[in-house]
């Protein structure tokens, strides 16, 4: 397995591709403005087909360049939880007005909790995680220890609350939930570096004050 990043877009927001090189399949997590164009094009060049593009929540910053997925590679799937759909139906900001248009779509399909995701061989789990988003979910790839914590989960933060859909006591237990996983897990976020679930629970001041270690 290979995993390649790509960070972009006025916020900074992380893109993954996650791909199987035993069966040369791929998929892209999350889709910020001007942040895919690079990963698809290593998909082509390695000869990756990229079933699907994963939407960890609705965010215009981590659906922005979907079009361009789709665009590049037709046959892939753009996946989102239900309650987040609405937000890819109409997408922009809430707070301010974007600068650039976001085409809206229908998803092709919905992810729901404890969904298993395969691409070749890799196995990611889908968690329903709302409090930052309603429809926020995160991808957990338990054999190979990784998550992709989207807006829930990064280096010392989480995600914000104080959004229309936010809830911090949906949060909490969405956070207690990831907060299982072993120590060594490494945390993928959609925002920000990479960093384990240890070392968010040894360091992470809204973990260590909420007591969620």
């Amino acid at each position: 397995m290979k995993i390649y990043s790509n960070a972009g877009g006025m916020a900074e927001t992380n893109a993954y591709m996650l791909v199987d090189e035993a069966t040369r399949r791929a998929a892209l997590i999350d889709a910020p403005q001007n942040t895919t164009a690079s990963l698809l094009a290593v998909a082509k060049e390695q000869g990756y087909d990229v079933e699907f593009l994963l939407l960890t929540h609705g965010h215009w910053d981590h659906i922005s360049d979907h079009k361009v997925v789709t665009q590049a590679f037709p046959n892939a799937k753009v996946l989102i939880h239900q309650l987040d759909e609405p937000k890819l139906q109409n997408p922009g900001s809430l707070l301010f007005e974007l600068p650039y248009q976001i085409p809206p779509r229908d998803a092709d399909a919905y992810i729901e909790d404890g969904q298993k995701i395969h691409i070749g061989q890799v196995v990611l789990a889908a968690m329903h995680t709302p409090g930052h988003a309603e429809g926020h979910v995160v991808f957990y790839a338990n054999e190979l220890g990784v998550l992709f914590a989207g807006d829930l989960l990064m280096a010392g933060a989480v995600g914000r609350y104080d959004l229309e859909d936010g809830d911090v006591a949906v949060l909490k237990k969405s956070l207690h939930r990831v907060m299982l996983l072993p120590d060594a897990t490494r945390v993928l976020p959609g925002h920000g570096p990479a960093t384990t679930i240890g070392q968010q629970r040894q360091s992470n001041p809204f973990i260590r004050e909420w007591q969620l270690g």
